[in-house]
């Protein structure tokens, strides 16, 4: 049974060095944005290994808390990508990813249905029908997740040559259309990690997209800059300004990852600094925000995650 989890963490598990900014290409802003971004992605692998060698869910769980306050989100994505994995390689219904969002994974559930993405990227297509993703308003989220992975390994096709289908086939009832613009969403928080967390640098990419698609790009790039940080005060207002008419979107992006963490309780300074900057508000205001707007009415043509992330940009395009 050992053998057999240390098969499965490597078969499917990026190298830890494939976090590293030289080896991915990515720009190094300076030493303490290198050393960050490096960070996060290696707590993101250490919740996959936990993942995917655990032999249960609460086993895993108390691993997971041990990661420091900062990181310990990225590392529940990366055990949520691990389950995931673990569920769609075997037969019978998703066992492991149900267990943890009715644990602890609960207060990460946003994490949790990015790291069922990164499953996604890596699981044959014919096992996607595996993947647990529950909640109709969130399970868009597992397709960010699925856009951030294709930017982040597959940098120079989908931000330099700005690659993206044109439906996506999942979920199953659709609507397809809408599955790419959430897919640039994950896009724009991995620009966020290819450009260093340098602002203007991160601006210039998205700059590059067709205008259409930019307004996504901003909410994915306000969410990773407020989630993961890497970016003073200067750097933050200079991206808001640089973000020009798409600023409500950056704000949206920015109190959906306050949301994140408030439910997650893991706030910590760079998260008040974003929201500040970029929200006018403290992480808890922003996030009650994201409470108030969540949609309540009955299904339409346009899909509820949609809906809100409109009315969430609404509200701060009011207050500006």
């Amino acid at each position: 049974m050992r053998n057999l989890r240390g098969l499965r963490r490597r078969i499917l598990t990026p190298n830890i060095s494939q976090t590293k900014l030289d080896v991915r290409g990515f720009r190094v802003k300076n030493e303490e944005s290198r050393t960050l971004l490096e960070t996060v992605g290696s707590s993101f692998l250490s919740g996959y290994g936990f993942a995917a060698e655990g032999p249960d869910v609460a086993t895993v769980e108390a691993r997971l808390e041990t990661i420091p306050i900062r990181f310990r989100g990225f590392a529940y994505e990366g055990a949520a990508m691990g389950f995931a994995v673990r569920d769609g390689l075997r037969l019978g219904r998703p066992r492991h990813v149900p267990d943890l969002l009715d644990g602890q994974g609960d207060r990460h559930v946003y994490m949790a249905y990015v790291g069922v993405g990164w499953a996604m990227a890596r699981l044959p297509r014919v096992r996607w029908s595996q993947l647990y993703a529950p909640d109709p308003l969130l399970r868009w989220l597992v397709l960010d997740g699925y856009g951030f992975h294709q930017a982040y390994f597959h940098t120079e096709r989908y931000v330099h040559r700005q690659y993206r289908p044109r439906t996506f086939p999942w979920p199953a009832e659709g609507p397809a259309g809408y599955g790419v613009r959430v897919i640039d969403q994950g896009v724009g928080r991995a620009i966020w990690f290819v450009g260093g967390t340098d602002a203007d640098h991160v601006a210039d990419l998205i700059a590059g997209f067709p205008e259409h698609r930019r307004a996504d790009l901003y909410a994915g790039a306000g969410l990773a800059a407020t989630y993961a940080g890497g970016a003073a005060e200067a750097e933050l207002i200079r991206f808001r300004e640089r973000a020009g008419e798409y600023r409500a979107a950056v704000a949206q992006g920015s109190a959906f990852a306050a949301g994140a963490r408030v439910r997650a309780g893991l706030v910590v300074p760079h998260n008040e600094l974003a929201t500040s900057v970029f929200c006018g508000m403290t992480p808890a205001e922003a996030a009650k925000v994201t409470d108030a707007t969540v949609p309540r009415d009955t299904p339409d043509a346009v899909p509820a995650y949609e809906r809100w992330r409109r009315a969430v940009a609404a509200e701060f395009q009011a207050r500006s």
